[in-house]
């Protein structure tokens, strides 16, 4: 089995692409918005904490290891209402303590409080949403862009030498299948999550500057709903292309009110 060309070139653009993404809009918006490296710092550790760590160890009690539950989620609609809450509560818990930690930073200092605005928001959601397009996507399209170029090579057995045979027969069929539709649908889910998670981060930020109570249940809701489509994916509920449709849609309408939101009135005469 060889992995063609065209496909393995549009895997890695694709990777390039989502990796390069988070940075090109920190760069091209730092001097206009007063970006400041902490804040996306900020959302870095949070999302490395609460969705790699805190929701991972969750997810794997609850639906390997505790047998009673992990019954219980088989059933399909269960899977997708238990996947959508846990990705909303253990992301949005925690950009809400980041976010608490950061306007109480920023109320330390009044007189940059106000310059601040939404920039805090924009800089926290490209570090948050950075993170999930790293590790999440990033790497993992680069380890099987690795495994193309060992298929390629006729290598690939050789350096999987001490996997289960069956999980050897697996990486070989997902190979044979990629095609550059693949690294399409890959950019299009990537892009569209990073967008999510700047338009979420702006919610939460404006919430929390206003002292409304209900931001954290909002943001909850807003997050698992934007999860929903995925869950229904991986349920076998509904294909991938409808997914792929609605998350395209719904990142056009979140970036064109985010536009709306750092677009500058020009300054008056």
């Amino acid at each position: 089995m060889v992995v063609a060309p065209l496909t393995l070139s549009s895997l890695a653009v694709a990777t390039l692409l989502v990796a390069a993404l988070p940075f090109l809009i920190y760069r091209r918006l730092r001097r206009p918005l007063a970006l400041k490296p902490r804040d996306a710092i900020t959302g870095i550790a949070v999302f490395a904490l609460f969705a790699m760590v805190i929701e991972r160890a969750l997810n794997d009690y609850v639906l390997h290891r505790n047998e009673a539950t992990a019954t219980f989620l088989s059933n399909p609609l269960a899977f997708v209402v238990y996947g959508a809450l846990a990705a909303g509560i253990c992301e949005e818990v925690g950009r809400f303590i980041g976010m608490r930690l950061l306007l109480r930073r920023a109320a330390a200092k009044p007189a940059s409080t106000a310059d601040a605005g939404d920039g805090t928001a924009l800089t926290y959601g490209l570090g948050h949403g950075g993170a999930e397009a790293w590790l999440v996507g990033v790497l993992v399209q680069i380890q099987w862009i690795l495994f193309a170029v060992f298929e390629n090579r006729g290598e690939l057995d050789g350096y999987l030498s001490n996997l289960p045979t069956d999980s050897l027969m697996r990486i070989h069929l997902i190979l044979a299948s990629l095609t550059p539709q693949t690294a399409g649908i890959f950019a299009l889910e990537r892009v569209a999550a990073l967008v999510f998670q700047i338009g979420l981060s702006v919610l939460m930020w404006r919430g929390l500057r206003a002292g409304c109570r209900g931001i954290l249940p909002l943001a909850i809701v807003l997050h698992a709903l934007v999860d929903v489509p995925a869950a229904l994916f991986q349920a076998q509920l509904v294909p991938l292309a409808a997914v792929d449709g609605i998350y395209a849609l719904s990142a056009l309408v979140v970036a064109g009110l985010l536009f709306r939101t750092f677009r500058r009135p020009p300054a008056a005469a």
